[in-house]
């Protein structure tokens, strides 16, 4: 098998003319996971088990592409429930449209954003890429989206840009998770800027070619996948490019416990678990967890001279 990188990317025409039809057939073993972080209209428009399409079966890796019914009934998104199980049916009428996304701080060129000028003004990818969640499972996701280095360009990042900070709708009517006090409400996360400038960070906006569904992060959400999937910020509002490193939600609530990097890393257990290996959403046996979530060529020289052990 040729090993294809998974920064080569599926343009969108080449994408909608030769994407292959599947069906989304796995379901969910029921298995106790420990508990932590992964990270108008609504955006549902299709149902769990309806029959989906993309370009390719599998990941760079040959690894299969988890069901589409367990990538949208099974998932981490706090601002709506701690249980899994939970988020679809809690979010199921969380409104996505009209939807704006502010980018700004230190640029030259701050700009408003809604969807669709993220998918007139920027070009929709297709990416396959495994999700790590620090809890020790995974899933491969066949997401579309945007290049988030595209639209940072579009900003013109000044020089005293270091990081870029994200952050997420903060509505407690709509999200009853954050009517919880024991997290500080909205969701924040953070990136060094080359990190998000690294082609293999997008903006998600789609799997399985439909719209993100709001269990899922709709409509539109960070995907970085050599991180553990905490990192990947869900339906985001604001975009600014700061000079510190911004505070997470995760580093304010357990510092020792969810660092700024996160990257994923099988040498360096978490506090109460080790991260040496994983479940995948679907099986029944563990893996091996690899490191950098296996896209160590594309990304390790970015840490090349950090003590990944203490800078996690």
């Amino acid at each position: 098998m040729i090993k294809i990188k998974s920064s080569e990317i599926t343009l969108e025409h080449i994408y909608r003319s030769r994407r292959k039809f599947i069906a989304s057939a796995g379901t969910i073993t029921a298995t106790s996971l420990l508990l932590g972080a992964c990270g108008g209209s609504s955006a549902a428009s299709v149902e769990p088990n309806e029959p989906l399409t993309v370009s390719s079966e599998t990941d760079e890796l040959g690894d299969d592409l988890t069901s589409y019914e367990a990538i949208t009934t099974y998932n981490n998104f706090y601002e709506f429930s701690t249980d899994k199980e939970e988020v679809a049916p809690l979010s199921r009428e969380f409104r996505t449209d009209p939807w704006t996304v502010e980018v700004g701080g230190l640029v030259r060129n701050p700009q408003t954003f809604d969807m669709d000028d993220l998918r007139q003004n920027f070009t929709e990818e297709e990416r396959i890429y495994r999700l790590r969640c620090v809890e020790a499972w995974s899933m491969v996701i066949p997401w579309q989206g945007i290049s988030l280095a595209s639209l940072l360009k579009a900003v013109e990042p000044t020089s005293e840009a270091k990081y870029v900070r994200f952050e997420t709708l903060y509505d407690p009517e709509q999200m009853p998770g954050q009517r919880n006090d024991w997290y500080q409400w909205p969701y924040i996360e953070g990136l060094r800027l080359d990190e998000a400038m690294h082609d293999l960070t997008i903006l998600a906006t789609g799997i399985y070619g439909q719209p993100l569904l709001p269990q899922n992060g709709a409509p539109v959400r960070l995907v970085v996948p050599w991180k553990y999937g905490f990192k990947s910020i869900k339906s985001i509002v604001k975009i600014d490019l700061v000079e510190e490193m911004p505070t997470s939600l995760w580093m304010a609530a357990a510092a020792n416990e969810y660092g700024f990097y996160a990257n994923v890393n099988p040498d360096v257990p978490h506090p109460r678990w080790s991260q040496a290996d994983e479940r995948r959403i679907g099986e029944l046996s563990r893996r091996p967890t690899l490191p950098f979530n296996g896209y160590a060529e594309e990304v390790a020289a970015l840490y090349a001279d950090m003590d990944l052990t203490r800078f996690f």
